[in-house]
Formats: structure tokens, C-alpha cells, sequence
């Protein structure tokens, strides 16, 4: 009985983790205009998985998020920059070939590279909080991420379609939940990839 009291306390300990970090990464996106808080946000709530992730579990959440916030903000906003940039780029150029039937036979690989695209996404903010390097050098060891194991991949993109699908039945979790869950899976899928690699460099 002591063991499933104590199981049930750890999971809503967690269960209310998540909620008020992700709370927090609303509301500081919200403080910084949505256009200046968005990242800023985002590079915090990552550390703060990564902190869970490395066993420091006891820091309290508020503090270390808003450390995290404000001395990324300049850093953050600069990678939200290229990444917007490049969003849209990609954005524009699908509204062209939809709206120039002679083209539709680009359809395919571009809808290949938006999918590659949403995956380099997925490993940015992980390779921006576990090193400590300019924005160009972050955008190039997250797209080492992405190629070193496509058995990674395969996995994280499956991780985050089983937990849209979940919250999408009940979409009050995507604004309770959203945004902790995909860091922490997108997190933990690179810090063991990260952890497995050094393990094999040491060796």
C-alpha cells in the first residue's frame, strides 16, 4: 500500500511539473510580445527538462526557468531569427507550387524537405541547451543529430504523433500539456543520443 500510495504521489508530482512548466512557457512567451518571448521561452523550458533529465529534479521550476529565460534571450532570439527566416522561406515557397498546377510534380520532394525541416526543428532547441556554442555551430550539430540515427528519428517522430493523437482527443491537454510533453520527448530521445555518444567517444 506504501508503494502505490508513493508511486501515485511521484506521478501527480510529475503530472503538475509538467503543467507549470508549461504554464510558465506561456506566460513568458506572452511577456516578451509572443514575438520576442516565444523563444526565449522555448531554450527555457528545455533547460529545465534537461535539468530533470540529469537527475536535478529539486531545483524549483519558477527560478530556474526564468535564469534560463533571461540569459538566453539575446542567443535564443537570435536562432528564432534564422528559424523563422527559413520557416517562412519554406512556407512561401509551398503557397507558389500550390497556386502553379504545372508545378505540382515539385510537390513531393519539397513536401519531403518541409518534413525534414520539422524534424531539424525537433533537435535545435535540444542542441542549443546541451552546448554551449553560437547559433551557426547549433544549427549544424542539430542536423548532425538528425542524420547520426535514423532509428532516433523514426522513434521521436513516432513518440510525438502517439502523444498528438492522445491530446487531440481531449484538446485542453494540448494547452495544459503541449508544449512540456514535446520537450521532454524530443529531450530525452537527444540526451540519450548525446549520452550513448559520449559513452562510445570515453570508450
Amino acid at each position: 500500500m506504501n508503494t502505490f500510495s508513493g508511486f501515485i504521489y511521484s506521478a501527480l508530482e510529475w503530472i503538475t511539473k509538467f503543467a507549470y512548466v508549461n504554464v510558465l512557457w506561456i506566460l513568458f512567451t506572452l511577456a516578451g510580445g509572443i514575438i520576442l518571448g516565444l523563444y526565449p521561452a522555448t531554450t527555457a523550458l528545455y533547460a529545465v527538462v534537461r535539468d530533470w533529465l540529469k537527475g536535478n529534479t529539486d531545483a524549483p521550476v519558477a527560478a530556474s526557468f526564468f535564469r534560463f529565460y533571461k540569459r538566453d534571450f539575446v542567443k535564443s532570439n537570435k536562432l528564432g531569427l534564422f528559424i523563422t527566416a527559413l520557416g517562412l522561406l519554406v512556407l512561401l515557397n509551398l503557397q507558389y507550387i500550390q497556386a502553379s498546377p504545372a508545378l505540382t510534380w515539385i510537390h513531393i520532394p519539397l513536401f519531403a524537405f518541409v518534413l525534414l525541416f520539422i524534424l531539424f526543428i525537433c533537435y535545435v532547441f535540444p542542441a542549443f541547451v546541451h552546448f554551449d556554442v553560437t547559433t551557426r555551430k547549433v544549427m549544424h550539430h542539430a542536423f548532425l543529430l538528425l542524420l547520426v540515427n535514423p532509428l532516433h528519428t523514426a522513434a521521436m517522430a513516432l513518440m510525438l504523433a502517439a502523444a498528438f493523437f492522445l491530446m487531440s482527443l481531449l484538446p485542453a491537454l494540448l494547452f495544459i500539456f503541449g508544449a512540456s510533453v514535446f520537450a521532454f520527448i524530443t529531450m530525452w530521445i537527444c540526451f540519450h543520443m548525446l549520452q550513448k555518444v559520449g559513452r562510445t567517444n570515453a570508450s
